[in-house]
Formats: C-alpha cells, sequence, structure tokens
C-alpha cells in the first residue's frame, strides 16, 4: 500500500509540532494553557501511544503535583477534536498528530506480539470506503481503521 505524502506537513522536531499544536487551537479560539502544553508534550516525546494514565502519571511527575486522569482525559478529547491526536482505539491509547494541518483517516498498524503501532496515509483507500458507505446509504461520522497482526520485526 502507497503511502500518500504529498499532503502532510510534518513539523520537524517536537517544538515545532508543539508550535503548530498551539496555533491549531489558538486558530479555534481554544486557548493553550500550561497544563496542555504539558499534556501535549508528554504525548508527543512518547515512543509508543499511550493512555491517559501514562500521561496523567507522566505531567504529574513533570509538574511536581498530581493530574487526575479525567483531566489529561478531557484533553485528550480536545486534542483528538481538533486534530492535534489521533485515538488507537483497540488499544484505549492516543499518539500526537505530526501533521495537525492535514484531514484525513488514519489507518493504525498494530503489532500484536510486541505492541508497537505504526500508521499508514492512503487517502484513496479512505475515499474509497467512504464511498462504498455512501453508496448504501451510510452517512459516517468517524472512521476507525485498524489492522492488527505482526510487524516488519516481529514477523522477520
Amino acid at each position: 500500500m502507497e503511502r500518500l505524502a504529498e499532503h502532510h506537513h510534518p513539523h520537524p522536531g517536537e517544538a515545532g509540532l508543539r508550535d503548530a499544536a498551539e496555533a491549531r487551537l489558538a486558530a479555534g479560539g481554544v486557548a493553550w494553557t500550561e497544563l496542555r502544553a504539558r499534556v501535549f508534550e508528554s504525548l508527543a516525546s512518547a515512543e509508543r501511544p499511550v493512555s491517559a494514565y501514562d500521561v496523567s502519571e507522566d505531567v504529574s511527575r513533570r509538574m511536581g503535583r498530581r493530574i487526575a486522569a479525567n483531566s489529561v482525559y478531557r484533553i485528550l478529547d480536545l486534542f483528538v477534536a481538533n486534530n492535534l491526536a489521533k485515538r488507537v482505539e483497540s488499544r484505549n491509547a492516543y499518539v500526537a498528530n505530526i501533521h495537525p494541518d492535514c484531514s484525513h483517516d488514519c489507518i493504525f498498524l498494530v503489532c500484536t506480539r510486541c505492541g508497537q503501532i505504526d500508521h499508514l496515509d492512503d487517502d484513496r483507500l479512505a475515499v474509497e470506503m467512504r464511498r462504498h458507505a455512501a453508496a448504501r446509504g451510510f452517512v459516517p461520522a468517524r472512521s476507525v481503521l485498524e489492522l492488527e497482526g505482526l510487524c516488519h520485526r516481529c514477523n522477520g
């Protein structure tokens, strides 16, 4: 499956991604608070998808005070709604969206052995899926595209 990257504008490094996230919220009239910044930094620095509890623990440690998981869930929901993060449904986990200026359906590849999650960006596949749904009179509210299997390291 071919990756379609011509529409994507990844931001170099964590700082560039954080600045893009802040600008995206500001454009929508949403304040970039210290707690939102800390949650985003935790999410963006994670090497794997993380749960709200993982983020809560990390942010609590960094800030030196307890941050409730409920607060983190609300912030993560805000990030997902504003395309700053994606939710991996099958793992109840989140990843920072490295191209928040682009709106498309991510296809997550979930390794059942090591837990690594990668994603494909294939707009043709997503458009075709939505076309088939529309032909059946179905109006999707959101898509969840996840494939479980073995990554290249575990399969090799």
